[in-house]
């Protein structure tokens, strides 16, 4: 992978601890409405959610995300802890 393809696919990516079930992930808000987030660990070992999926025998990639998780990273964003990339303001920071 070139330096450039790295730069995109990593900057900006923050820590973030569950507040459910405390799984550390990398996140990037882009928007509101855009979230990106790297898994650092096996999310059907480490995600409760993720967890009962597979012990249901469905395949953990047929799940989005989860919801505990995505409440999370909106919680983070409310309290400001995770800062949004505004697009609208040419890529300046809002929140933490």
């Amino acid at each position: 992978m070139t330096a450039e393809a790295t730069e995109f696919l990593t900057a900006g990516l923050r820590p973030h601890e569950c507040r459910s079930c405390g799984t550390f992930v990398l996140v990037k808000k882009n928007s509101l409405a855009h979230t990106s987030i790297q898994w650092t660990t096996d999310a059907s070992r480490s995600c409760p959610v993720f967890a009962a999926h597979v012990a249901a025998g469905r395949h953990p990639a047929l799940l989005d995300t989860c919801e505990k998780l995505a409440d999370s990273i909106a919680g983070a964003v409310a309290d400001g802890s995770l800062a949004v990339a505004d697009e609208s303001r040419n890529g300046a920071v809002r929140g933490g």
